[in-house]
């Protein structure tokens, strides 16, 4: 049986050769909740599914794993004006409790990265980037979500994505952010303010 490739995970945009547009999102370290927010008129967070998982081969041992095992997943699409732009992969181990990560278990369609940079005891790690082949198990998740614009992905070879791990208290969580084609369609958005209406 064919086994799914694991990805090849690069510490510069470089590796994954990226247009300058990917590379800006890509690399950049603000928190991409804030990004969107500022390139949409609506921004939501949409939960596909939380609770026990496997964790993949490729995710183990950034989280301090000795082996592939159960970990608790949660899997996002980050919507703008309604239109899914990002897809967001989290795995925390099962041994995670509240006092290390607290809100976690009861985000449902909360923003984990508004929690996440919010937290002064939160570090975030080196981000990592891939480019995600058919083959990936998040591209086939991708692929079969009923909720992605599957028209605009055909033709493509790969998808961009980055990592990083987020440590509280010496627990560590795993993010990782698959860009979807229809980001390139995002334009910064001028936000009226309320208090003047």
């Amino acid at each position: 049986m064919h086994r799914p490739r694991v990805a090849q995970w690069h510490t510069h945009t470089n590796g994954v050769q990226a247009t300058p547009m990917m590379a800006d999102w890509l690399s950049n370290r603000d928190s991409l909740t804030e990004r969107l927010i500022a390139h949409s008129q609506q921004f939501r967070v949409q939960r596909l599914y939380q609770g026990r998982a496997m964790c993949l081969r490729d995710e183990f041992a950034e989280i301090d794993l000795a082996k592939p095992q159960q970990v608790v997943e949660r899997e996002v699409l980050l919507r703008c004006d309604d239109v899914a732009v990002v897809y967001a992969h989290t795995i925390v181990p099962l041994t995670a409790n509240a006092q290390e990560w607290p809100l976690f278990a009861s985000l449902g369609n909360r923003s984990l990265g508004t929690t996440l940079f919010n937290d002064p005891l939160v570090q975030r790690g080196q981000l990592q980037y891939a480019r995600l082949s058919w083959t990936h198990p998040l591209m086939r998740r991708i692929q079969h979500c009923e909720f992605i614009q599957q028209d605009g992905l055909l033709g493509l070879t790969h998808l961009w994505a980055r990592r990083s791990v987020f440590t509280r208290h010496g627990a560590k969580l795993l993010v990782t952010e698959v860009f979807l084609p229809t980001l390139q369609h995002l334009r910064l958005v001028a936000h009226s303010n309320l208090s003047s209406q």
